[in-house]
């Protein structure tokens, strides 16, 4: 192999393990896994959210505290688009929908679905495994919000019997390493 499809390995390589970064950052959030959720982040990240600006180390309770007080979560990114600045760092963006709900006083669950987007800067440093890919700066921009009410509750609709998780703690039995 020459040097530039060394290269172009080593990019197709880290476009994938940014992506992997995305996937765990919806899951460890729907699933309430705070260190999952950890790891997505340099703890020195600069973070840029409408409810909260400061450091990933200062944002992850915060943002795990507001996940735990919904009765459901549900976060969903797009592909990013990712630009490499050099081998160690780089930008992306990506389109992200979440929809949540909490529980209201008549006993039905009721919350917003929201779109919007990430804007991402990445570095990759030594981490707990080498070198790894985590992001550095984000900033959310909301593009959009609809009501989103009259949710299905945990029990099973007879009229369509899929079981629906109920999620209020990290550590759920359905919770898989991957």
């Amino acid at each position: 192999m020459d040097e530039s499809q060394k290269q172009a390995l080593q990019e197709l390589l880290d476009r994938q393990a940014i992506g992997d970064v995305i996937q765990r950052y919806c899951r460890t959030l729907d699933w309430l896994d705070e260190e999952g959720q950890a790891s997505c982040y340099w703890p020195d990240a600069h973070i840029e959210y409408g409810f909260f600006t400061g450091r990933a180390e200062d944002f992850l309770p915060v943002v795990m505290e507001t996940e735990r007080n919904l009765a459901r979560r549900w976060h969903m990114l797009s592909s990013p688009l990712i630009r490499f600045h050099s081998n160690t760092s780089a930008s992306s963006e990506c389109y992200g929908i979440f929809g949540g709900g909490r529980l209201q006083d008549d006993g039905t669950i009721a919350g917003d679905l929201i779109g919007g987007r990430y804007l991402d800067e990445w570095e990759k440093r030594v981490g707990v495994d080498g070198l790894e890919w985590r992001i550095s700066a984000r900033t959310y921009i909301v593009d959009w919000k609809s009501p989103l009410a009259d949710q299905p509750m945990f029990e099973p609709d007879p009229d369509f019997p899929l079981p629906t998780l109920r999620i209020d703690a990290g550590g759920h039995p359905r919770y898989r390493e991957l």
